[in-house]
């Protein structure tokens, strides 16, 4: 699958251990930011959480492999749960200033963190002096973190979506797992056979709060060839058949064929608890989805396999690509601003280092052979180094993934003032799951309204 491509416009948009206190983050001070010593220190948050034993030691490895190689540089790192950014909690930060000087967010993330006014323009410093590989990342991914010609954070990770699915449980349930469903008219089957195993274990499942309803509903109805907002951001455009379909064949497989489960209202780990349990056949994730479920949540890689997301009477037209990146808080020297920089490159943008250190990884309970992220352009150096090493060190059945690469959807980017949007749409996939008489016109006519409202406010 080639990179995806992303334009952050229309619909076609994109989209260390020392447990520092959240309130005093920034290290910013009359001297430059650097201590007596000449040493500059940086906060950088994303830490991985303690029970992530081999996330957490690893990370812990590289800030001191890469402080000894820059002695002159400090790295404090700070968790902030398991997810690294949980919206409301991401968002609180921002309004309280208590930010790393390094911060993780999404892609979508970029216009709440211009209107907070925490970060600052990179852009005279992402050179391939502080970052290597720099001009071997795909422009379009640096283009989403990019405002009036100032780019404000480096994207460190890219993904789309697909269908996730059991393996195991559709052998059981006498599917062929090297089949998955294409549509969702398949999928609904697919999810009656799975949910008759019983044991509690749902067929399809669903995120439905915290943003990551909303999310999930965008994938949905890119894949019914849908939009969530109109090409130039301003007005929804969801309240439409393709939207409604979406609820529909929700509502349908939650109450016409009870293959979804009791429990709802869903939200990141809870999905993913459940998969990890082996309570869940199939669900709409990215690649590293299983990453999760095996490293945070006790599965197993032999378990999953992904395809394609399905469309709704034939391929897909359309899936949601998003992906993640660091800012710098506003504020912070020269020197801080080129040693984040520099943090960055080692742990997140060279082939064989951090992120990309497959060697480490293949024999950790960590998978190496995923198809994404997929960080730098066709045919650059640091691309084929990536890709070389991928291969040569996969721990995972990359043949799980056949049928996902073999099939590339359209990528479609997230929209304009992503998670206010996402937030508004939790409300009807929400109401779809936990109520058999909710009524899908009156939930989009109502979110409709809602996410009007905030276009405009924010145009």
């Amino acid at each position: 699958m080639s990179v995806p491509q992303y334009r952050k416009a229309a619909a076609f948009a994109l989209v260390a251990g020392l447990g520092l206190s959240l309130t005093a983050c920034s290290t910013k001070s009359d001297d430059g930011g650097k201590s007596a010593a000449g040493k500059v220190t940086i906060t950088v948050d994303c830490q991985p959480v303690g029970a992530q034993k081999e996330l957490l030691a690893n990370w812990n490895a590289d800030v001191a492999e890469f402080q000894k190689q820059n002695p002159d540089i400090t790295i404090k790192s700070v968790s902030v749960g398991e997810q690294c950014n949980n919206p409301p909690d991401f968002t609180a930060r921002l309004a309280g200033g208590t930010m790393t000087d390094v911060f993780y967010g999404y892609m979508t993330d970029l216009q709440q963190v211009l209107d907070s006014g925490q970060a600052m323009d990179i852009a005279q410093y992402a050179t391939k002096e502080n970052i290597s590989t720099w001009d071997s990342v795909d422009p379009a991914l640096k283009d989403v973190f990019t405002e009036d010609g100032k780019l404000y954070a480096v994207p460190v990770k890219n993904y789309s979506m697909g269908l996730v699915y059991n393996k195991t449980l559709f052998k059981k349930a006498g599917l062929d797992p090297a089949a998955p469903p294409k549509t969702w008219t398949e999928v609904r089957a697919a999810a009656k056979k799975i949910s008759a195993l019983g044991g509690g274990v749902a067929g399809y499942s669903e995120y439905s709060a915290g943003n990551t309803g909303g999310w999930h509903f965008t994938a949905s109805i890119y894949s019914q060839g849908g939009k969530v907002l109109s090409d130039d951001g301003k007005k929804a455009e969801f309240n439409t058949p393709q939207g409604k379909q979406v609820l529909q064949n929700l509502k349908d497989m939650r109450y016409g064929d009870n293959s979804m489960g009791a429990r709802q209202l869903l939200q990141w780990g809870d999905l993913l608890t459940n998969a990890g349990a082996g309570k869940v056949g199939m669900f709409i994730g990215a690649p590293d989805a299983t990453q999760a479920i095996v490293s945070q949540f006790q599965g197993k890689y032999e378990d999953w396999a992904m395809g394609p997301i399905p469309g709704q009477d034939g391929p897909a037209k359309g899936t949601l690509g998003g992906g993640e990146g660091y800012f710098f808080k506003k504020g912070l020297t020269p020197e801080q601003v080129r040693a984040g920089l520099k943090w960055l490159a080692y742990e997140k943008l060279t082939p064989g280092k951090g992120q990309f250190d497959y060697v480490r990884a293949k024999p950790q309970n960590y998978p190496v052979g995923l198809p994404q992220p997929l960080l730098f352009t066709n045919g650059s150096e640091a691309q084929k180094q990536e890709l070389d090493l991928r291969k040569a060190n996969a721990n995972v059945d990359t043949s799980n993934f056949a049928v996902f690469e073999a099939n590339p959807v359209p990528i479609v980017g997230e929209p304009r003032n992503a998670q206010a949007v996402y937030a508004v749409l939790d409300s009807a996939m929400s109401a779809v799951l936990t109520d058999p008489k909710a009524n899908i016109d009156t939930l989009l006519k109502t979110a409709d309204g809602k996410v009007n409202q905030l276009q405009a406010a924010g145009s």
